[in-house]
């Protein structure tokens, strides 16, 4: 599985969190809008604050610091024209990079260990996948083609399951995921299971998909 993205090692092999320079971030929501066509959108970020980092947001208890949307019409603001994308992270050059879901792709989030047992046997089988990230919040998600979050509650219940009773969230309109390199907190940085390449620039539908996620997700919860 590849978590490799912006990730260097020391000398003793363990895996370090990315560190997020304004470039990086930059040049990263600009590739989104111009060879995925994806919308971006800049949110908060970190502020070191007597030496630890601190959301911008200035809450103390921010449930996501750095990776976050600033305004309330944040799904307004976001555009998919790299021209822009780029104007927009040299004025906030450490802003997180938000997707907006339901326009290009939903989003299917499952945990961390589901989503690893999923994936495992997705490759086994030969399912064909768009991208997939790794939060630090320990969880995952499958990029899919719009309209999931919509059917996802009928294609769960077709598998035997109530989806009240598996932890898989399908987010679709008016909401977003965090992208790569954006760093949530202390907690690390959203990386890449399987990285936007041209191979995977067809999605798939969520019923490709649901039959082992569910399956994943019912046994994590056991």
């Amino acid at each position: 599985m590849d978590v490799t993205d912006n990730v260097t090692g020391d000398v003793t092999g363990a895996p370090q969190i990315p560190q997020q320079r304004g470039e990086e971030l930059q040049d990263a929501a600009v590739r989104y809008a111009e060879e995925r066509h994806w919308d971006v959108l800049p949110g908060a970020w970190l502020e070191p604050v007597a030496g630890v980092d601190q959301c911008s947001c200035g809450a103390a208890d921010c449930p996501a610091p750095g990776a976050h949307p600033t305004h309330a019409d944040w799904a307004d603001q976001a555009t998919g024209s790299p021209v822009v994308a780029r104007r927009m992270w040299s004025r906030a050059p450490r802003a997180s990079i938000l997707l907006p879901t339901g326009r290009t792709f939903d989003a299917l989030d499952v945990p961390e260990t589901a989503g690893c047992l999923a994936l495992a046997r997705m490759e086994r089988l030969g399912v064909e996948l768009g991208p997939v990230t790794s939060t630090p919040g320990r969880r995952m998600l499958f990029f899919v083609l719009p309209g999931a979050a919509a059917k996802i509650p009928h294609l769960v219940r077709n598998q035997g399951w109530s989806p009240a009773s598996i932890d898989l969230v399908a987010r679709g309109e008016g909401d977003y995921v965090v992208a790569p390199p954006t760093r949530v907190g202390r907690h690390g940085a959203v990386q890449w299971a399987r990285r936007p390449t041209a191979a995977n620039r067809w999605l798939p539908d969520a019923e490709e998909l649901v039959s082992v996620l569910a399956y994943a997700c019912g046994r994590d919860g056991r």
